[in-house]
C-alpha cells in the first residue's frame, strides 16, 4: 500500500505538470493554456501557473537521479523544469513571464508568483540552481530583481519580497536583508497564539498561514539565521508555530479527505496543506502525528480535490473549483495558473521512499481515529511558542 501511495502521487504530480512544463519547453504557454477567471488576469496567469508548480515539484526534484524507474522520471523531470525556466526568464521568449521591459506599471501579482517561483529555488538549490547554466542563473537574478519595483502591502505579500531575496542570496547574488529582516520581523509581532498569525494585524480564518505565511516565514529565516542570534532564536520559535499548526491542519482532514471550505482561496485545493506536508518533508511532524498516517491523510486530501470529475478540462489544464469545477469558489483574483499551488500538497515526495513516511504500513489519522469511535486524547491550544 506504501509503494502504491507513492507511484499514485507521482502520478498526480506528472498529471499536474505536464500541461505547463511541456507548453513552456516549446515556448507556447501563452498560447496553449486556457484562461478562466473572473477578470482579466492574462498578464500574470502563466507566471502563476509556473512559478506555483515550481514551488510543489521542487523537493521531488531535488531528490535527485538514481537507479529506480522513479529516478529516472525526476532526471527526465529536471531537465524539463529547466528547459521550462529558461523559456520563462529569457526576454526574447515568446512565453518570458515577467511584465515587457517597457512596462512601467507591471501587475502586482506578479512579485507573489516571482516569489513562488523564488520558493522553489531554495527548495531545490541542487538540481535548479545547480543545474543552470551561467547565463540562464543571470537572466532567473534579472527576473527575480526586476520584482523589487513592486512594494508589497503590510500582510502576507511582505513575505513574497523576502522570499525573492532568500532566492537570490541561494544564488550568490546579492541580496537586501532588509526586506527579509523586516518581514520576518512584522510577522513576529502578529503572532496570535496557538500556531497561528494574522495575516497582517487582523486574523482571517483561512488557509493562508498554510499557503503562504508559515512556509515562506520558515525558509527565508533559514537562509539567514546565521548571520545573528536574532534570527536562530525566531526560527526556533517559527519551528514549534508550524508544528503546531501542522498538528492543527491534520485534525481538520476529515475521514473522507474533505475539509472546512472556509475562507478566500479555497480554490488552491490541497494547496491548503502545504505546511502539514513542509513539515513532514523536514520529518518534524509532532510526535503525536505518525508519518504515515500524514501519508494517508494527505492521499484522501489529494484524491478529494483532485479526483473530482470535471476538476480538468480536456486537455488536462486545472479548472476553478475545489471539488470538481465550481467556479463561484474563484475570487476575482483567481484565474487557472493559480489553482497550480494545489501541487504544494506534494511536497514529502522530496522523501526517499525508504523514509517511514513512505515505507510505514498504513495508520489511521487523526479524525478517522475519533469519528470510528477510537479514544483519543483531547486537542488543546498551545500558547507558549
Amino acid at each position: 500500500m506504501a509503494n502504491n501511495r507513492r507511484e499514485e502521487w507521482v502520478r498526480q504530480l506528472r498529471r499536474m505538470a505536464d500541461p505547463v512544463l511541456e507548453a513552456l519547453r516549446q515556448r507556447v504557454l501563452k498560447q496553449a493554456m486556457p484562461v478562466e477567471s473572473a477578470a482579466l488576469r492574462s498578464d500574470c496567469t502563466h507566471m502563476e501557473a509556473f512559478g506555483r508548480l515550481l514551488c510543489g515539484i521542487a523537493p521531488w526534484l531535488e531528490l535527485g537521479p538514481d537507479g529506480s524507474d522513479e529516478g529516472a522520471l525526476r532526471r527526465r523531470y529536471a531537465e524539463l523544469t529547466l528547459e521550462a525556466v529558461a523559456a520563462a526568464v529569457d526576454p526574447a521568449s515568446p512565453d518570458y513571464l515577467w511584465a515587457p521591459p517597457d512596462e512601467p506599471k507591471p501587475n502586482l501579482q506578479l512579485l507573489v508568483d516571482t516569489a513562488f517561483f523564488a520558493h522553489a529555488l531554495v527548495r531545490a538549490p541542487r538540481r535548479l540552481i545547480g543545474g543552470m547554466t551561467p547565463e540562464l542563473r543571470k537572466l532567473t537574478a534579472d527576473l527575480l530583481i526586476r520584482s523589487r519595483v513592486i512594494t508589497p502591502g503590510p500582510n502576507n505579500w511582505l513575505l513574497f519580497s523576502a522570499m525573492v531575496e532568500a532566492a537570490l542570496r541561494k544564488m550568490g547574488f546579492p541580496a537586501d536583508s532588509t526586506r527579509m529582516a523586516y518581514a520576518l520581523r512584522q510577522h513576529d509581532q502578529w503572532f496570535k497564539g496557538d500556531g497561528v498569525y494574522g495575516d497582517g494585524r487582523n486574523f482571517a480564518f483561512d488557509y493562508y498561514n498554510s499557503f503562504v505565511i508559515q512556509p515562506m516565514m520558515l525558509d527565508v529565516v533559514e537562509t539567514i539565521a546565521g548571520d545573528a542570534e536574532e534570527w536562530e532564536l525566531l526560527r526556533s520559535r517559527v519551528l514549534r508555530r508550524m508544528r503546531r499548526y501542522a498538528a492543527i491542519q491534520e485534525r481538520l482532514i476529515a475521514p473522507d479527505g474533505s475539509f472546512p471550505a472556509v475562507g478566500r482561496s479555497i480554490a488552491y485545493r490541497c494547496g491548503a496543506f502545504q505546511a502539514l506536508a513542509a513539515i513532514a518533508l523536514r520529518r518534524e511532524l509532532p510526535e503525536e502525528l505518525h508519518p504515515s498516517a500524514v501519508r494517508e491523510a494527505l492521499s484522501a486530501v489529494v484524491a478529494r480535490t483532485l479526483d473530482a470529475p470535471g476538476t480538468r478540462d480536456e486537455n488536462g489544464w486545472l479548472r476553478i473549483g475545489l471539488c470538481g469545477h465550481q467556479p463561484g469558489l474563484g475570487e476575482v483574483y483567481i484565474s487557472t495558473g493559480s489553482l497550480y499551488l494545489a501541487s504544494t500538497a506534494f511536497l514529502p515526495l522530496g522523501l526517499p521512499e525508504s523514509d517511514e513516511f513512505w515505507s510505514a504500513p498504513a495508520e489511521p489519522w487523526s479524525s478517522v481515529k475519533i469519528w470510528s469511535g477510537c479514544d483519543l486524547p483531547a486537542d488543546h491550544a498551545v500558547q507558549d511558542l
